[in-house]
């Protein structure tokens, strides 16, 4: 083929409707698709179903599989073609413009019984790509099936969308066709936001399109979703323990990096996609994708290690058992709970002042930057205000940039540590590391923080926002001079102490020192 004959497919072309609705390449469909047993595609029998089509490419690409697969039982190939369409392939769009896109995709025509539709048979334009439009259902300002914030899409006119996704918004999904499916795949919405915070926070509802389809009991489920579930996440903490307690996951593909599957997307965390066949209770094929184009894959039960969380990299596994066989306390005993001193950010500037010498300060990141500002001795702080005479460590609660384990070059985990005196609180945006009698205990921390060991245990559970569970894994140490670790500023040499009283083979210290890179 040469250069000016190149015909590309329209739907590798079209720009995302957001990060939260991504179209899905076809190459990545196809790799979906390919999880699915090949007797599929030529059973005139089974049905499928895309209960989140955006463009129809899921349709698509099953209907092309469908078509050479079916030749010899049905040869004519109109015939096949009317039957695939009317009986085989059944989709929900996510809005009114999704479906006339879903449609020209599928049947060559925004309307199903159109002029230029390929199919035959149907006698209504929406054909089996069928959207209904639907509203939230409100209770005490959220609604009662995506949580939805009334405040955020309780208003809004027939022009905009709702955002009230069909699928998830009934008690019932069996009643919407009526039928049942062999095989239930898509890509769902990741999230939306609600109401809290600065106004751009928002809650994930990829999970409830899961546990939907899971209500329909399908020979085969098969969805495409970020992959945050597997370390934390806002209101995620019930779908993980089912996830990982779900034997019936048979495949599942992890990739670190999104734009592996979404070169034009960045997804925090990355994002997976897995095959859960209902009559399978076995052990997982995982699969994991590195950043560096490098695949692990593993065959082992997602709950394996048991450390709440689904261990991306296999070879942390041991490493992981390792410590949580340690009988000890755990590092996340001296975090506090998020916004640890009650301060909200949009009450900085109501409660601060920039005159005179006052009792408190406050760390913060103000105008981009990290700082301090002081507290109005006017203001009183009533959270865990016995603490703010001590000694602290504030660390960032989001950190994007230090990285996760799985990408291209060492991470860093986290930001830098900072030390907090007898006098000063923090904001939201930093969790609080305390109490500490001595300036030396809280500077041991730090040093402890600022180890590879230390980094790397905390990656285990990073999520985008990470709290204090994400350190339950972490081992407590002794940060007074009575400590079996040799505190010093040789951070190397405080690697080593650490590796050799957890007992880490020359196998799992090369693993942890390649996954991470020194804090400068």
């Amino acid at each position: 083929m040469t250069q000016n004959s190149y015909n590309p497919d329209v739907l590798t072309c079209l720009a995302n409707l957001s990060n939260d609705e991504v179209f899905t390449p076809p190459s990545v469909v196809n790799a979906m698709l390919d999880l699915l047993p090949r007797e599929l595609w030529s059973d005139p029998n089974a049905t499928f179903l895309d209960p989140v089509s955006k463009t129809g490419v899921f349709l698509r690409e099953m209907a092309k599989r469908l078509m050479e697969g079916l030749a010899g039982a049905i040869p004519d190939q109109q015939a096949r073609i009317n039957h695939i369409f009317t009986r085989q392939l059944f989709a929900l769009p996510i809005t009114s413009l999704t479906a006339l896109v879903s449609r020209r995709s599928v049947y060559c025509s925004k309307t199903a019984n159109g002029k230029y539709s390929v199919c035959s048979e149907f006698g209504d334009e929406q054909g089996n790509i069928r959207f209904t439009p639907t509203r939230h259902t409100w209770n005490n300002g959220k609604c009662i099936f995506c949580g939805a914030s009334e405040s955020v899409f309780g208003n809004r006119g027939d022009d905009l969308e709702s955002h009230a996704y069909q699928f998830i918004h009934t008690q019932n999904p069996e009643n919407i066709f009526n039928m049942k499916f062999d095989v239930i795949i898509g890509n769902p919405p990741y999230q939306l936001e609600d109401g809290g915070g600065t106004g751009s926070s928002a809650r994930p509802i990829y999970h409830l399109f899961v546990q939907q389809a899971k209500k329909l009991r399908p020979r085969y489920l098969c969805m495409i979703i970020p992959s945050r579930w597997m370390t934390g996440g806002k209101g995620l903490d019930n779908f993980r323990k089912e996830m990982l307690d779900d034997h019936n996951i048979k495949e599942l593909h992890d990739f670190m990096d999104s734009n592996l599957c979404f070169p034009s997307v960045a997804i925090e965390g990355g994002v997976c996609y897995f095959l859960r066949k209902e009559n399978y209770n076995n052990k997982c094929h995982f699969v994991t994708h590195m950043s560096n184009d490098e695949i692990i894959s593993s065959v082992r039960y997602l709950n394996e290690g048991g450390a709440d969380v689904v261990i991306r990299n296999p070879s942390a596994t041991t490493i992981v058992e390792k410590l949580l066989s340690c009988q000890c306390n755990r590092f996340s005993s001296l975090v506090l709970s998020r916004n640890p001193f009650g301060i909200e950010t949009e009450e900085i500037d109501l409660i601060t002042t920039k005159t005179g010498n006052t009792k408190f300060n406050i760390f913060g990141r103000f105008d981009n930057v990290r700082g301090c500002k002081k507290i109005k001795d006017s203001f009183s702080i009533n959270k865990n205000k016995e603490y703010v005479s001590k000694w602290k460590v504030f660390i960032s609660k989001a950190d994007g940039a230090a990285g996760q384990i799985g990408n291209p070059i060492p991470a860093k985990i986290i930001g830098d540590a900072v030390l907090g005196d007898t006098k000063t609180i923090c904001t939201e945006t930093f969790l609080s590391i305390c109490p500490f009698d001595t300036k030396a205990e809280a500077e041991n921390v730090i040093r402890y923080m600022k180890t590879k060991f230390f980094r790397f245990v905390v990656g285990i559970k990073k999520n985008k926002n990470m709290t204090k569970d994400t350190y339950s894994i972490v081992p407590l140490q002794d940060f007074t001079e009575m400590s079996d670790i040799l505190w010093n500023d040789d951070i190397s040499k405080l690697d080593q102490q650490l590796y050799e009283k957890y007992d880490l083979t020359a196998d799992e210290i090369a693993f942890i020192e390649s996954m991470i890179r020194p804090m400068e």
